[in-house]
């Protein structure tokens, strides 16, 4: 009975990167060796094992085959005669492939080391092409080590390309899809989780209306670089250095969907497209079952994004409807979202990364102005029920006048 140390610790110790996750996999065992040794089992679909005392996952090595389409369709075959190169070669990446003992004596049948060196993301073997999961897998891996300097191998980007036109991504649960996805677009570069994706067919399978938009062009005064597309992975990239959460990325990635929807002959102009886009955000959050904050969010941007960049022109009441619709006296960190959406937004335009975005704090004092119109003094004069709520909004509009006009002074 061996252990070692396989995937990401042992990669991410050669690229001299902090190890978090520690996989295991045990050679030459059984699973009753592991239970007598206090082992606990975990896996339903293999013999996955939490350690007695530290609670890690030990895995036994094993062999899979092909039995059905999509990410579940394996049948997996786990014995002592398992070798560790065995186990090794049905893993997604040369990169992930390699294995240490306990004295960091390095397995490596695959050549992960060479190709961590060259900096290059290469599939294991032909095996790869029976999992549709691990086109956004490396393309995942692709948004992580870009700053490295990775790039994906020609080959196993013509593989992932036949997975793309195979049908096989079709097969993925909206549930495996989004974890890989909210893992991609928390990454320090995820516009390049999408570039992979695009490069290789997938993304016009799992979101084309995020693919419509490359080559749609924009006004160039606004966008200097006129593509929509591109714009799109710019505001993604300005989510990312801002350190922006989930919800922003994902609102950022779907925020002008509707331009996609903009006949040619009305080009470069996009008239509506806040509204026109909103039934494809929804068909995208709901395709992957995207988390509620993620869904609101993204249809709250795409609806309103263009109120956030002409805030210092709206109108007291159309200030007000803004902040009503977002609801921002009980929930205001998700106006603050938006805000930051609107901003990344504004920055991802060629060369103008750097502007200023004064509509942010103006924004900002509307919701407190707004805020600050107390209750109770209507209640004493009598105002219950839906009188209540139209006296609130009269001193919130009369107080959003005075906060205008003591902004423009």
């Amino acid at each position: 009975m061996q252990v070692y140390k396989v995937g990401g610790a042992v990669r991410d110790r050669l690229l001299g990167l902090p190890v978090t996750d520690i996989d295991r996999v045990v050679v030459g065992a059984t699973t009753e060796e592991m239970l007598a040794q206090g082992f606990r089992p975990v896996g339903a679909d293999f013999p996955v094992f939490l350690h007695p005392k530290t609670g890690e996952e030990y895995a036994l090595a094993r062999t899979e085959r092909k039995s059905g389409r999509g990410y579940g369709g394996f049948t997996f075959y786990a014995s002592p005669d398992v070798t560790l190169e065995e186990d090794l070669i049905r893993r997604d990446l040369t990169i992930n492939a390699m294995a240490e003992d306990d004295q960091q004596n390095l397995t490596d049948p695959y050549h992960g080391q060479r190709d961590l060196e060259a900096r290059i993301l290469r599939h294991v073997s032909p095996a790869f092409a029976e999992d549709p999961l691990r086109v956004l897998r490396v393309a995942r891996f692709a948004a992580r080590y870009a700053g490295l300097g990775f790039t994906v191998a020609p080959e196993t980007l013509e593989l992932m390309r036949e997975l793309s036109e195979s049908g096989e991504l079709q097969a993925l649960t909206a549930e495996r899809s989004w974890k890989e996805i909210s893992r991609a677009l928390l990454e320090d570069q995820p516009q390049v989780f999408i570039e992979v994706l695009r490069d290789c067919g997938a993304l016009k399978v799992l979101m084309p209306e995020v693919d419509a938009l490359f080559g749609v062009p924009q006004p160039e005064a606004h966008h200097p670089e006129i593509d929509t597309g591109l714009h799109t992975l710019s505001v993604l990239q300005q989510a990312a250095l801002h350190k922006q959460p989930l919800t922003v990325r994902w609102a950022c990635l779907l925020h002008d969907l509707g331009k996609g929807l903009t006949p040619q002959e009305e080009w470069p102009r996009h008239i509506a497209h806040e509204h026109t886009g909103l039934k494809l955000i929804k068909a995208v959050n709901e395709r992957f079952k995207a988390p509620k904050d993620c869904q609101e969010l993204a249809l709250l941007v795409g609806q309103y994004h263009t109120h956030g960049h002409r805030a210092l022109e709206l109108k007291a009441s159309t200030l007000l409807e803004l902040l009503q619709s977002f609801d921002v006296y009980r929930r205001p960190q998700r106006f603050e979202e938006f805000i930051a959406a609107c901003e990344m937004d504004a920055r991802g335009r060629k060369g103008l990364e750097q502007r200023s975005y004064p509509q942010a704090d103006y924004l900002r004092g509307a919701a407190t102005a707004a805020r600050g119109v107390a209750v109770q003094p209507l209640l004493e004069q009598g105002f219950k029920g839906p009188a209540l709520g139209e006296a609130l909004k009269r001193e919130r509009l009369k107080v959003l006048k005075a906060y205008k006009d003591a902004a423009s002074a």
